[in-house]
């Protein structure tokens, strides 16, 4: 293989990396309206309730019929990160309007929200008790409260919401939100309040109803998509992707002794963390409103809290719901930071994010730390691109007389290939020493391509002059075109290729990436513009060192 047609690959790999993956998103198949949603396992009471685990010396629970959405009274509370509702049926925290994350850097003041009840994309939490031989409160009980707004007030650090429930037997519940300054933690306990003769025992389930949002499908219309699915994470398997294709086979059933359970979608996540000792029984399901399913993944207590008669109990959990800010993530449970899926470059990608994040502190803007780490790489990879463009110069300063060999052997290619491994031969050139020290750059460049991808510090990072956001396309298309124009540069330096197919393609290239890039985000092209010109800057004193030293 001569040195274009090995060039030609390398630039090939990273649009074929993408369309590969694309490739594997489109195998996913729909979800046929009339597919079963249930697995062979006998069905839990009621079909978003999960079943109270079993034991012998209790009888089974009373069958719960599955209802409806209700819609109780809304309960709003503010923080100084959130602005979210709890629904008194069920209790549960139904929206959650990130304040300082806007939908757009065009409507600043409208909070994105993470948590929704209402259109075809629903994702909220639920949460509940579970038990046999009585009536728990889950997240289908009317729960009652005193007030209808509550905002954390300046001199405090935690902010407490209270509902509470009666039981028909008379047992008292109260469910208890706690809200904390700077901090995407929710604490929610049950209280039990066993005022009833007999002793009490009973489960603490928490999980998330998600719909599934199919993305848009047009490859040159953005990037490959960022993973949005279930996930766990337990000691014994480590961080696991569940996705919705998963949980529509099959229900999840995974015991562990602790972990996590969440749901991911780009840059933010949603995550229970269950709190005391194991062991827990990580979960999913399907069910059905209408034709469009709605899935549940989460977890339930297998060890039952004891409340001995009158006296008080309490069960609790903890939700983490928020931005993937690495910083953040660090400070949670073990293994939540995996939730900033760079996929199987993590071991690269993480430095990188690292020694990126640490840039942005120096100079306080994202764009010129991307611009920074793209020098950097750059130095650390020079010996390796130094011998790269020697070679490719070298091989330019051999076209004349590969042309002149291609002249005489005409379409014999067999013996070209032969006079041309001699012409290498006796000029000392390995024919391959522009293309290799270039692969071993690529699991870098992807690395980073999926850093500036997944990272929500990106999310509306501004540059400078009409780049508002870097992680959006070029609002015109200004860095896309002049990285085009740099890789025609870049050809322009390069040995040009003697096969004439080999020749047209190379020079489509600029156009095919361009076309490509117009829809990436400008954090991506302006990193990839930059390599682009800091490579021209290498090839030429390169080129015109070696032209110098053979006058």
């Amino acid at each position: 293989m001569d040195i274009q047609r090995g060039l030609l690959f390398i630039a090939l790999a990273f649009v074929l990396i993408l369309i590969y993956q694309k490739w594997l998103e489109e195998q996913q198949p729909p979800v046929p309206p009339g597919a079963s949603t249930q697995s062979t396992e006998s069905p839990p009471p009621a079909a978003d309730v999960p079943a109270a685990p079993d034991r012998a010396d209790q009888p089974p629970p009373a069958p719960v019929e599955a209802k409806p959405e209700t819609r109780g009274q809304v309960v709003t509370v503010t923080t100084d990160l959130f602005r979210a509702t709890i629904d008194t049926a069920g209790g549960d925290l139904r929206n959650v309007a990130l304040l300082k994350y806007p939908v757009s850097v065009d409507q600043p003041d409208t909070p994105f929200e993470l948590f929704q009840d209402y259109g075809a994309d629903l994702f909220f939490s639920q949460t509940g008790l579970i038990g046999r031989g009585r009536t728990y409160p889950n997240h289908k009980t009317v729960f009652n409260t005193d007030e209808r707004e509550y905002k954390l007030k300046g001199g405090d650090d935690e902010l407490e919401v209270a509902l509470d429930w009666v039981a028909p037997d008379g047992i008292k519940y109260r469910k208890i939100y706690r809200f904390f300054r700077d901090s995407y933690n929710v604490a929610i306990d049950y209280v039990v309040d066993n005022t009833s003769g007999e002793p009490w025992n009973g489960f603490l389930y928490a999980q998330f109803l998600r719909t599934e949002v199919v993305p848009d499908r047009s490859f040159l219309l953005g990037v490959v998509p960022s993973y949005m699915g279930g996930a766990i994470y337990t000691p014994e398997d480590k961080y696991e992707k569940i996705d919705f294709s998963e949980m529509m086979d099959r229900n999840l059933e995974r015991q562990a002794s602790s972990g996590w359970v969440a749901m991911l979608q780009h840059y933010f996540v949603a995550a229970w963390l269950p709190q005391g000792g194991g062991p827990f029984q990580f979960y999913s399901n399907v069910v059905r409103a209408g034709d469009a399913p709605r899935y549940n993944i989460g977890y339930k207590t297998l060890n039952a809290t004891n409340v001995a008669p009158g006296e008080n109990g309490m069960l609790n959990t903890r939700l983490f719901v928020g931005p993937k800010e690495q910083v953040r993530l660090e400070k949670q449970v073990e293994g939540l930071i995996l939730s900033v899926d760079y996929g199987w470059l993590t071991p690269l990608a993480a430095p990188l994010f690292w020694i990126l994040e640490w840039l942005h502190a120096l100079v306080k803007n994202w764009g010129w730390a991307i611009i920074i780490l793209t020098l950097l790489i750059k130095l650390a990879f020079y010996p390796l691109s130094a011998a790269s463009y020697k070679s490719m110069a070298k091989m330019k300063k051999l076209q004349p007389r590969l042309q002149t060999l291609k002249e005489r052997y005409g379409d014999d290619k067999q013996k070209l290939q032969q006079a041309m491994m001699e012409l290498y031969k006796k000029d000392k050139i390995n024919p391959l020493g522009g293309c290799l020290p270039i692969l071993i750059q690529i699991p870098v460049f992807i690395a980073l391509y999926w850093v500036l991808l997944e990272s929500v510090e990106l999310r509306q990072a501004e540059w400078a002059l009409w780049i508002r956001d870097l992680s959006v396309r070029d609002p015109y298309f200004v860095l896309p075109i002049l990285m085009g124009a740099s890789m025609v540069g870049q050809q322009l330096l390069n040995p040009s290729p003697l096969d004439p197919m080999q020749k047209k393609i190379m020079m489509a290239l600029p156009v095919v990436f361009t076309l490509l890039f117009l829809y990436f985000p400008a954090g991506l092209v302006l990193y990839w513009l930059v390599n682009n010109v800091l490579s021209i800057a290498q090839q030429w004193y390169i080129n015109r060192s070696i032209g110098a030293k053979n006058t």
